[in-house]
């Protein structure tokens, strides 16, 4: 039963390095007996470029630092306002295809977007999802994944209430003139939201396991 179960970690509101590197960290020391785990966090403002990233798509960075990951996909921004969750999983002993966490992913997303009324979609050829807005279709979420020694990190981040201007600096995902969204200019959110747990919740619907929270850590 215990390999059913997904640890969830909030993480709060911490810059990107150090939490990019504990989740190196944690998957380069995983053995048989490391609990799969949902990181949820809040960034500072960063750019992150993708393995295959093409600097042309970083258009004016200005003070807002670029960071190179190791994940797939090209340049995205990161910043307080976006829920951003990291399954770190182990892949192989769950028996979970990559294209299956991408689709289980995104798919979250769109769970969550429905419980406040909002239609979502993803697409096969530009992995993320999107909605449609008074300027036509947007972009809503961002996805990434990197897997290494058959487990998973990095994630899926969701614009809700944060400062979009940064994604004018950039061609977000490698698209020039990509309109981004954020879920608190489709509909009215509370002054206090849930949505990260909501969608921490939808993922684990959709992998068929079960949420089990516990103390924060402190990458």
């Amino acid at each position: 039963m215990a390999s059913q179960l997904i640890e969830l970690h909030q993480l709060g509101h911490r810059a990107y390095l150090p939490v990019w590197s504990a989740m190196r960290e944690l998957t380069d020391t995983r053995d048989e007996t490391t609990p799969d785990q949902f990181w949820l966090v809040e960034h500072d403002p960063v750019f992150t470029q993708g393995q295959a990233g093409k600097p042309e798509h970083v258009l004016m960075p200005g003070d807002i630092p670029v960071v190179k990951a190791d994940r797939g996909g090209q340049v995205t921004y990161h910043g307080p306002g976006q829920v951003v969750l990291y399954p770190l999983l182990d892949v192989r002993r769950g028996k979970i295809g990559v294209r299956q966490l991408v689709t289980a992913l995104e798919n979250s997303v769109i769970d969550v977007l429905a419980l406040y009324g909002v239609s979502a979609w993803a697409k096969p050829d530009a992995p993320g999802v999107y909605v449609d807005t008074l300027q036509g279709e947007a972009k809503i979420a961002s996805l990434g994944l990197r897997i290494r020694r058959g487990a998973s990190y990095h994630g899926v981040a969701l614009n809700v209430d944060g400062d979009l201007s940064p994604f004018g600096r950039i061609n977000p995902c490698g698209y020039a003139g990509m309109q981004v969204t954020r879920l608190a200019d489709l509909v009215a959110l509370p002054a206090v939201h849930q949505v990260g747990d909501q969608l921490a919740s939808a993922l684990a619907r959709r992998l068929d396991r079960q949420l089990v929270a516990v103390s924060p850590i402190k990458p």
